[in-house]
């Protein structure tokens, strides 16, 4: 945990509260637009509790995020010059629209997908340039140990074949861990076929070095719910002060809010016919997708809120775990790269939307997201949530002795 300070607005240690705060990003590329949206709305209900100051960061013990998920994680959690978030919930929406267009741009013609197909056959569908360009002009120096809460980014390191995953918690244990929230970003977005590996060395303090050979983190966890879990649980088994005296199995203690970048799962645009012809040409393209891209980053999001939906309700603590995810996508919606303005406002749209819908968890038998009795409305639940975290935070302020009471 972050060492404490005496400014009201930052985030007190769980140990001054009663709840373990968490907030998960999945990756999608531009359909990160999706949880942009959501994550505005809460934001914005709990500014209406706690002023218009308020920011995610003040209120997340941890924030996770994988690929365009990790980007949303550090633009919320990365300091500016007045030591408070560099960008509002509310502005990441509007990065995300115009920048976009110019990370995957365009081509269009009457060949561009052929020609696109064809390309990535032979390297990436995008050079990242740009990509790599607005990251670090926004990102700068600040590295993985300055954000303003704790942060999680699982990245693939493809030399050692074997997840690498950038937390802050790990830092003081691994300081080659910390490297610029820049490099981190590029690495967990570097989806297989769309935009380069990443290769980057980071040297710490004693002049000991690391070499990275990042993809996407999504081939590890595209939704890296778990991995937040997994770093707030070791933390509490290696007796950091921070959490006593929480115990391992203190699942009633968490809140766990986690957002999905959408699916195509009643477009159900695949089947075993159609797979059962494919080669390696079939599974990197079929109608302007990439079918092998689709499945593994939509079974490891799907196998986790299965376990965690289970996990919550068999602690009794299901009402402290919010999953937001839409499976109506269709056609370019689903994309992770048709950055065309129609296509980025219809995301928008549909985050709009979502709020609206009924909240439902992953059903693997039916394959589609099923309403939750009585769970009312996404809207409802983000405002019940956000009562909850602002309840959280003004206990610990009053709690810690870091902090000035008086303005509580």
């Amino acid at each position: 945990m972050k060492k404490a300070v005496s400014s009201p607005l930052q985030i007190q240690p769980p140990t001054y509260g009663k709840l373990v705060t968490i907030l998960s990003i999945d990756g999608g590329g531009i359909r990160g637009l999706i949880p942009a949206t959501i994550l505005a709305y809460l934001e914005s209900q709990l500014q209406a509790l706690d002023g218009e100051d308020a920011r995610l960061a003040d209120y997340f013990d941890v924030i996770a995020g994988t690929s365009t998920g990790g980007l949303v994680t550090a633009m919320l959690s990365a300091p500016n010059e007045d030591n408070r978030p560099l960008f509002a919930a509310k502005d990441i929406k509007n990065f995300y629209l115009e920048h976009c267009p110019k990370i995957f741009p365009q081509n269009g013609g009457r060949f561009a997908s052929i020609r696109n197909t064809f390309k990535s056959l032979n390297g990436p569908k995008y050079d990242g340039a740009y990509l790599h360009e607005i990251i670090k002009e926004k990102l700068g120096e600040t590295r993985l140990h300055k954000t303003l809460t704790n942060i999680v980014i699982p990245t693939f390191d493809i030399k050692h074949m074997q997840p690498t995953i950038f937390s802050t918690y790990e830092v003081n244990n691994s300081p080659l861990l910390d490297a610029r929230l820049a490099d981190i970003c590029i690495g967990t977005s570097a989806a297989p076929t769309y935009l380069p590996a990443y290769q980057f060395k980071n040297q710490d303090n004693q002049g000991n070095a690391r070499e990275f050979n990042l993809i996407d983190g999504g081939v590890a966890a595209n939704n890296p719910t778990l991995l937040a879990i997994n770093q707030v649980t070791k933390q509490i088994f290696n007796k950091n002060p921070d959490f006593f005296p929480i115990k391992a199995m203190d699942f009633d203690r968490l809140l766990v809010i986690s957002i999905g970048t959408g699916s195509t799962k009643q477009e159900r645009r695949y089947n075993a016919e159609m797979a059962a012809k494919w080669g390696v040409l079939g599974w990197l393209h079929n109608a302007g997708s990439t079918p092998l891209v689709d499945v593994f980053t939509q079974a490891s999001a799907d196998v986790v809120d299965v376990h965690n939906f289970v996990v919550f309700q068999a602690f009794h603590s299901e009402d402290n775990y919010l999953r937001i995810q839409d499976d109506t996508l269709n056609g370019t919606e689903s994309s992770v790269d048709v950055a065309t303005k129609e296509n980025l406002d219809r995301l928008v749209e549909i985050g709009e939307k979502l709020l609206k819908k009924p909240v439902s968890r992953t059903n693997i038998e039916m394959g589609l997201c099923v309403p939750i009795e009585n769970g009312g409305t996404n809207e409802e639940a983000l405002k019940r949530f956000a009562k909850k975290l602002s309840d959280e935070r003004r206990l610990r302020l009053l709690k810690s002795p870091h902090t000035n009471k008086g303005s509580v």
